[in-house]
């Protein structure tokens, strides 16, 4: 795909995807999410990415929400086709990790694909909003699902019903976030704990993803049974036999991904 909204690099172990209509605060256009639904893919095909970061062009917004341009023609049909709710599935059900690096302004569409991610990291400058009520509308990228989830009901309908925009502490307060780190080191940042994470055995990541999102829709019974099976299988990997080897050695674990 030749990106003309994005961009798409591979730093080390990381897929960088970056949002890049600084000129419009990063909304997100059709084309846009058609660019980030092809760099998401690409990554969950390159063997060499083991995570993936969401970022922002400009300093002054991860993304402003969805392109009200497009927005404002959208008709009932087009309104239940997947769009950004179908991203932050995808980056959801990827099964490698996914960051969002958030600097600035996060609301609407912006917000529900960092929603999307498994972890959240912002600048102290950074805001966040579902502000759709305020134009008639609700959120449509999945809001109202995973922010409750997220942070709780009680500040899922303060965010939701009020529209009002959270500062960067209120957000890390209710665990919207859960690192803060200054402008310079926001991407340093996500490096960091890309190359943290890729020094796991490649098999734990992607099962611990999956056991939280299982867990969170599952009884709590059927949850803890699927959690047991999963450590039961990763017990008889070779990675998990040269991890506890290794450990006990006193030494660095070589994992192969066996």
């Amino acid at each position: 795909m030749d990106y003309q909204e994005t961009t798409y690099e591979v730093e080390g172990a990381m897929a960088l995807l970056t949002i890049n209509r600084p000129e419009k605060h990063n909304a997100i256009s059709l084309a846009t999410l058609a660019e980030l639904q092809h760099s998401v893919a690409r990554a969950g095909a390159d063997d060499a990415v083991r995570v993936v970061t969401i970022t922002g062009a400009g300093g002054r917004a991860f993304a402003s929400g969805s392109d009200l341009s497009e927005v404002l023609h959208r008709d009932f049909k087009k309104a239940l086709e997947p769009i950004v709710q179908g991203l932050a599935d995808q980056l959801e059900r990827l099964p490698k990790p996914t960051i969002a690096a958030i600097d600035g302004i996060c609301m609407g569409g912006g917000l529900e694909v960092a929603l999307g991610c498994d972890l959240r990291i912002a600048t102290p400058g950074s805001r966040f909003a579902t502000p759709e009520g305020k134009l008639g509308i609700i959120p449509g990228g999945g809001a109202t699902a995973r922010l409750p989830r997220i942070v709780g009901r009680g500040w899922g309908m303060e965010m939701m019903l009020m529209g009002e925009p959270i500062d960067a502490e209120r957000a890390l307060s209710i665990g919207l976030v859960t690192r803060l780190v200054e402008r310079e080191e926001l991407l340093p940042e996500a490096r960091r704990m890309a190359e943290h994470l890729a020094s796991f055995a490649p098999f734990v990541p992607r099962t611990m993803k999956a056991m939280v999102h299982f867990g969170m829709e599952a009884g709590l019974a059927g949850a803890l049974m699927f959690e047991k099976y999963a450590q039961g299988a990763l017990v008889q990997t070779e990675d998990s036999r040269e991890g506890i080897t290794a450990f006990l050695e006193k030494r660095k674990p070589e994992f192969k991904g066996r």
